[in-house]
C-alpha cells in the first residue's frame, strides 16, 4: 500500500509537470527548460549523493551500461520529447497520451522480458485505456475514425515510448544506493539536455527571466524530478513494472483535476465517465498483483512448512 501511496503522489507530480511545461512554452525553449530541470535538480542532490557515489564509484563503473541506458531513456529522452511536444499541443493532450504508457510497457516487458500479465491486469489496463479514449474524444467515440495526431502529439508519443522503456527495463538497474542512482542518471540528462539546448542559443537569448520562469524550473527540479523519481523507482522494486505503469493511467484523473483547480477549465460529465473507468481499470490491475503477491506467499509457506504440517 506504501508502494502505491507513493505511485499516486508521483502521477499528481508529473501531472503538474505537464501543466508547467505547457504553459511556460513561450517564456523558455524546451530544452533548455529541460537542462535547466535537471541541473538545478542535480545540484540540489549533490551534497547528499556525491559520498555515496565515491563509494560506489567501482560498481557504477562496473554497469554503465546499464545505469547510461537507463538514464537516457527515463530522463533525457523522456523529457527532452515531452517538453517538447508540449510546445505544440496542448497539456491535456500531454496528459492523456500518457495514458497509454501500460498499454506499452506491457508489451515492452513481454518482448525483452517474457512477462506474461494476469488476465485482471491486461482487463484493468484496457479498461483505463478506453477511459482515456473516452476523455480525448469527449465521450464520442466515433470521432476515433476522424484522429488526426499532430507533430506535437507524435513527440509525447515517442517520449511514452521511452519511459515505457525505462519502466519496464528498472529491473535492469545494479544494487547501488539510490540516491546514487538518481545522481547518476540525472547527471546523464542534465549533459544530453545541456547539449541540446546549445541549438536553442537564440531562443535562449530572446528570453526574459522573470520570477515566473524561475519559480517553473525550480518546481520541475524539485518535486516531478527529485521526489518523483525517487518514490517511482522505490515503488517499482516493491510492485513491479507492471503495477507502476499502470498507475501512469491515473495521469489524466490528476491532470484534468488541476486543471480545473489551477486554470478554471470546466469539468464535463465525459471527464467524470472516464476518470470513472481509468480507476476503475487501475483497481483492478492493482488487486490482480495483489492475487498473484498472496499466491506466491502461500505457495513460499506451504513449500517451507515441515512435511507433517503440509499433509
Amino acid at each position: 500500500m506504501r508502494a502505491y501511496a507513493m505511485l499516486g503522489m508521483t502521477m499528481a507530480l508529473w501531472a503538474g509537470n505537464a501543466i508547467v511545461g505547457r504553459a511556460m512554452r513561450g517564456e523558455i525553449p524546451p530544452l533548455t527548460l529541460a537542462f535547466s530541470r535537471w541541473m538545478l535538480a542535480l545540484l540540489i542532490i549533490a551534497p547528499f549523493a556525491w559520498r555515496r557515489v565515491m563509494a560506489q564509484r567501482a560498481l557504477i563503473r562496473r554497469h554503465w551500461g546499464a545505469i547510461l541506458f537507463l538514464g537516457l531513456a527515463g530522463v533525457a529522452a523522456f523529457n527532452g520529447f515531452l517538453y517538447s511536444g508540449l510546445r505544440h499541443t496542448t497539456a491535456a493532450n500531454g496528459l492523456l497520451l500518457q495514458g497509454l504508457i501500460p498499454t506499452f510497457v506491457v508489451i515492452i516487458s513481454r518482448i525483452a522480458f517474457g512477462d506474461r500479465a494476469p488476465l485482471r491486469q491486461v482487463a484493468g489496463i484496457a479498461l483505463s485505456t478506453l477511459g482515456v479514449t473516452f476523455i480525448v474524444f469527449k465521450g464520442e467515440l466515433a470521432e476515433i475514425l476522424r484522429l488526426r495526431l499532430g507533430m506535437g502529439d507524435l513527440l509525447v508519443l515517442c517520449g511514452c515510448g521511452a519511459w515505457a522503456v525505462y519502466t519496464a527495463c528498472l529491473r535492469l538497474r545494479p544494487a547501488i544506493d539510490p540516491l546514487a542512482f538518481l545522481f547518476v542518471t540525472f547527471a546523464i540528462g542534465a549533459l544530453t539536455m545541456g547539449i541540446g539546448a546549445l541549438g536553442e542559443a537564440q531562443a535562449i537569448a530572446r528570453m526574459h527571466w522573470s520570477g515566473s520562469v524561475a519559480s517553473a524550473i525550480a518546481y520541475v527540479a524539485i518535486f516531478p524530478s527529485i521526489i518523483a523519481y525517487m518514490s517511482f523507482n522505490a515503488a517499482v522494486s516493491h510492485a513491479g513494472a507492471g503495477a507502476a505503469g499502470q498507475t501512469i493511467s491515473l495521469l489524466p484523473l490528476f491532470g484534468a483535476v488541476l486543471a480545473a483547480l489551477i486554470l478554471g477549465e470546466p469539468l464535463f460529465g465525459y471527464h467524470l465517465a472516464g476518470m470513472a473507468l481509468i480507476l476503475g481499470g487501475v483497481l483492478l490491475s492493482w488487486g490482480a498483483r495483489a492475487q498473484a503477491g498472496d499466491q506466491r506467499l502461500s505457495a513460499s509457506a506451504t513449500a517451507s512448512a515441515p512435511a507433517g504440517k503440509r499433509s
